[in-house]
C-alpha cells in the first residue's frame, strides 16, 4: 500500500494536521449539562465502508505488519473484527449466546475468558486468506449495522459495558462500545500501514464521548467534598469537554467546562484515544494538568476497553 508522507505515525503521537495544540487557550466556561446518550447506529455503515475500502488496498506485506495489539498482525485484527461481528449476530440476533465454560462473574475472570476466545479465533483464522476475510466482513458488517439499528436505545442491553462499572447497561451504551471497538481496531490497522486516520469529527467524536464514560469508575475510590469538579478537555476538531462533579457520594459525568474545577486536564485527540484504549502509558501521554495535579492524574488511568 502506498504510504503518504506525514501520516499519523510521523511522529507517532503527534496530533493530526490542523488540530490545536493542548493548552493553546483557556477553555471558555460552558454550562454543564448531564452527559447525554451517544447515539451512533447511523455511523456503522460509513465506518464499515472505510474498513473494507482500506483492506482492499492492502498488499501482501501490509497484511503481515505488526500492530499496537501485542502479537497481532493487521490480518489478525481484521479477523478479530469479523469474530466480534459473527458473535454479535449469533448471540443477539439468533439467540445463541456464548456461555463461559467456567464462572466469569468477576471482571478479571471475564477478561480472561474473552482473551481466550479471541486467541482461539485468531489461531483458526490464520488459515484464511485476506480475500476470504474481506468477503466475510462485507457480509457480516451490514448485518450487524441492521441489527443495531433495530434496537431500542433505552432498553436494557444483553451485554453490560463492564469498564463503566455497570452490571446492566442500556442498548445505546453497548452499541457505543461496539462502535469504539470498530473504530479503534480500524485505526490500529491504519497506524500499522500508515494510512490516514479516521480523525474527522463525525466518526471520532462519538468514540471520545463513549470513552468519557470510563471516568466515573476511575474516580470511584477518590473522596472529595461535594461539588468538587474535574474537567477534561480534549483539544482538536473531534474533541470536547467533560466534567466530573462529586455529588451524593459519587462522581457524576457532565458535558461542558464549568468555571471552578479543582483540576483541569488537557490533551489532544490523538493522545486521548490512545490513552483510554490502553495503547499509550500515562507517563508517555502529552497532557497538561492545572490545579490539583494528583486529582487530575487519576483521569489518566481511565480504561475504556476490557483489559
Amino acid at each position: 500500500m502506498r504510504r503518504p508522507r506525514g501520516g499519523v505515525n510521523e511522529p507517532r503521537f503527534a496530533p493530526p494536521e490542523g488540530h490545536h495544540q493542548i493548552g493553546d487557550t483557556v477553555p471558555s466556561p460552558r454550562p454543564l449539562v448531564p452527559a447525554a446518550p451517544v447515539l451512533v447506529t447511523h455511523l456503522f455503515p460509513a465506518l464499515h465502508q472505510e474498513l473494507v475500502g482500506l483492506l482492499r488496498h492492502l498488499d501482501d506485506a501490509d497484511w503481515g505488519r505488526p500492530t499496537a495489539c501485542r502479537l497481532w498482525s493487521v490480518k489478525d485484527i481484521a479477523a478479530h473484527l469479523l469474530d466480534t461481528q459473527l458473535r454479535r449476530l449469533s448471540s443477539q440476533r439468533d439467540g445463541r449466546p456464548l456461555i463461559p465454560d467456567q464462572p466469569a462473574s468477576e471482571y478479571a475472570s471475564l477478561v480472561a475468558w474473552l482473551n481466550r476466545l479471541n486467541a482461539e479465533w485468531i489461531t483458526a483464522a490464520r488459515r484464511l486468506s485476506p480475500q476470504v476475510l474481506i468477503d466475510l466482513l462485507e457480509v457480516a458488517g451490514p448485518q450487524v449495522a441492521t441489527l443495531l439499528q433495530s434496537l431500542d436505545p433505552a432498553a436494557p442491553a444483553i451485554f453490560s459495558v463492564a469498564w463503566t462499572g455497570e452490571s446492566q447497561s442500556p442498548n445505546w451504551l453497548d452499541i457505543g462500545r461496539e462502535y469504539t471497538e470498530w473504530w479503534v481496531h480500524q485505526q490500529q490497522i491504519r497506524d500499522a500501514v500508515q494510512a490516514p486516520g479516521l480523525y474527522q469529527r463525525r466518526l471520532m467524536h462519538p468514540v471520545l464521548a463513549i470513552f468519557a464514560r470510563a471516568l466515573p469508575p476511575a474516580y470511584r475510590s477518590v473522596v472529595r467534598n461535594s461539588g468538587c469538579a474535574v474537567h477534561l478537555e480534549v483539544v482538536g476538531d473531534a474533541g470536547g469537554d467533560w466534567t466530573l462533579v462529586r455529588a451524593d457520594g459519587s462522581w457524576q459525568l457532565w458535558e461542558g467546562a464549568g468555571s471552578d474545577a479543582a483540576s483541569r486536564i488537557s490533551l489532544d485527540t490523538d493522545t486521548a484515544w490512545r490513552l483510554f484504549s490502553k495503547q499509550l502509558p500515562p507517563d508517555q501521554a502529552r497532557v497538561r494538568i492545572a490545579g490539583d495535579r494528583a486529582l487530575g492524574a487519576v483521569a489518566l488511568g481511565a480504561v475504556a476497553v476490557m483489559a
